[in-house]
């Protein structure tokens, strides 16, 4: 009886110290990050994510980030992340969770995804725009991008989007330096871009009066109804003046599509499909845009995995600018205005 109740030792599998294992360049390529980066983020999370107790081998703070980023980095399966760092999946996927939570912190988010509402930070992101195709006046680029999920199992039909996937749409807007200024992602993947647009925070900033202290504006595809602060293309130029005015609004909005591209390659789980509910899904990706603006800051290249960087990468979205069976009726004040940019302009 006594033999029968006694307690079974736990067995514990040999973590992986990836510090130890790999160089600067090893880690970036794994996670995305050096140690100095990693050490930063674990700094930022550490109140949220590190272990009450040293008891039962638990797992420090800088360990549970990297399992994290090495999802975040590949993608796959968190038992084959378990496999590599001696964990089981279901720790795994409690870490990843964790960490997704921890860096999507509205405190965490406001202090590295900022939209620029004074007129010294405007008057330079105009500045940084104008240096690339001469389009006066820009703040930020605008754009839409489809994260593939797991088909949900509540309201299936309402997150299959126009490619006939299910995703998520998520609407970003970024800086000439491919920084992200804001990101909506939380949407299914059936919601239209000019509703997502309409119903998100950038629309009631611009429209509200004395927001935004300098005239400015972002630029959008056709996807976008053209407003007074999204001036988009001419659907078909017929003047010369329309015609360079299209020119330099293409070159100037192709950042953003850049910024996408680099985004989904340092984090593969955004190419991949994110076999989480929606809910989590939107952390993730949220946490992802985070870690986006972090590693620009730092100075952080992407490596591919021949250990080339990535970063000058000009491949565009996988959303097509040319996709006019995506176009919105224009606004009146919207053509107005960009009448008036293109007569002074071009």
């Amino acid at each position: 009886m006594a033999a029968r109740q006694q307690r079974q030792r736990r067995v514990f599998k040999r973590r992986l110290d990836p510090f130890t294992e790999y160089n600067a360049v090893g880690l970036i390529t794994r996670y995305r990050f050096d140690r100095q980066g990693i050490e930063h983020i674990g700094t930022l999370i550490d109140d949220f994510v590190s272990p009450a107790t040293s008891r039962n081998c638990s797992i420090p703070t800088n360990l549970q980030v990297m399992i994290a980023l090495r999802y975040f980095a590949t993608g796959k399966m968190q038992l084959c992340n378990g496999d590599d760092f001696g964990i089981h999946q279901s720790t795994v996927s409690r870490i990843v969770q964790r960490v997704s939570t921890a860096l999507t912190r509205p405190h965490i988010i406001q202090r590295y995804i900022k939209f620029p509402t004074d007129a010294q930070t405007i008057h330079r992101h105009q500045t940084d725009f104008r240096a690339i195709a001469n389009f006066p006046g820009v703040l930020g680029a605008i754009d839409r991008t489809h994260v593939k999920i797991l088909r949900p199992t509540v309201n299936e039909e309402e997150f299959v989007n126009r490619k006939n996937f299910h995703g998520v749409n998520v609407q970003l807007v970024v800086d000439a330096h491919c920084h992200i200024l804001d990101i909506v992602a939380k949407w299914p993947g059936s919601t239209h871009d000019a509703r997502i647009l309409r119903e998100s925070g950038i629309s009631q900033l611009f429209q509200t009066p004395g927001l935004i202290p300098v005239k400015c504006h972002l630029l959008g595809d056709s996807g976008y109804p053209c407003k007074n602060w999204i001036p988009t293309p001419f659907l078909n130029p017929a003047t010369q003046q329309e015609r360079r005015y299209n020119g330099s609004h293409k070159v100037t909005r192709c950042i953003v599509e850049r910024t996408i591209e680099q985004w989904k390659r340092r984090f593969h789980v955004l190419h991949s499909e994110i076999t989480l509910c929606p809910e989590r899904a939107c952390k993730i990706i949220m946490a992802c845009a985070v870690l986006h603006n972090l590693a620009k800051l730092l100075n952080t290249p992407i490596i591919d995995e021949d250990g080339e960087s990535d970063d000058d990468s000009d491949e565009g979205s996988d959303d097509d600018d040319a996709d006019n069976n995506n176009c919105v009726p224009d606004n009146l004040d919207g053509r107005a205005y960009r009448n008036h940019i293109t007569m002074n302009h071009f």
